[in-house]
């Protein structure tokens, strides 16, 4: 700051410059809780019973993980998410596809793979809404999310270990399937 007349308009109209821009932050936060108060419905309207405070089932506030849906929801999340990965994430930021950072184009017939990158893109549609989480959501999307998921998958022993490790061979192997035994009945205490 400064003490000429010409530093301290100019000082002033930086203040009112921030203000402005705050302003519009706190316009954008409270359109934001309107429409989350739309969703949940008044505070009046809601039972004191067990469903306080949860939103009704016909509007969700965060979308289903896949591995919970089914039927139509199921496939119609996986479309979308389909779009998302082929278009946005394998474009951006899957390269230097090698034996060290193996991928497979068929990502959708590995369950491991499925869940962790429906995992990454409800967190990216979280973490990319500026109006909702500010300009450093993309940044935290980064760091906590796409860095850890591509390492896990793309490792050498990842879900994609058997499938493509040249993109000039393209190739795909299921993971074969981990036996499972069902628990039946308790076991017996060592005698």
């Amino acid at each position: 700051m400064t003490d000429s007349p010409d530093g301290l308009a100019e000082d002033l109209a930086d203040l009112r410059a921030v203000v402005e821009i705050h302003g519009h932050g706190l316009a954008r936060h409270a359109e934001v809780i309107k429409g989350l108060r739309d969703r949940i419905g008044s505070p009046a309207s809601i039972d004191a019973d067990e469903t306080a405070g949860r939103p009704d089932d016909e509007h969700p506030l965060v979308p289903s993980f896949l591995l919970y849906l089914d039927g139509p929801e199921h496939t119609l999340e996986l479309e979308t998410m389909a779009k998302w990965v082929n278009y946005l994430l394998v474009p951006v930021y899957i390269n230097q596809v090698s034996p060290l950072r193996p991928w497979c184009s068929h990502w959708w017939e590995h369950p491991e793979a499925l869940a962790r990158l429906h995992a990454l893109w409800i967190a990216w549609q979280g973490l990319t809404d500026a109006p909702a989480c500010g300009h450093t959501g993309p940044s935290v999307w980064h760091r906590d999310h796409l860095d850890p998921a591509l390492a896990r998958l793309r490792a050498p022993d990842g879900p994609f270990a058997e499938c493509m490790l040249d993109p000039a061979r393209p190739a795909h192997n299921a993971n074969p399937a981990t036996p499972i035994e069902d628990f039946g009945s308790p076991l017996s205490p060592p005698e």
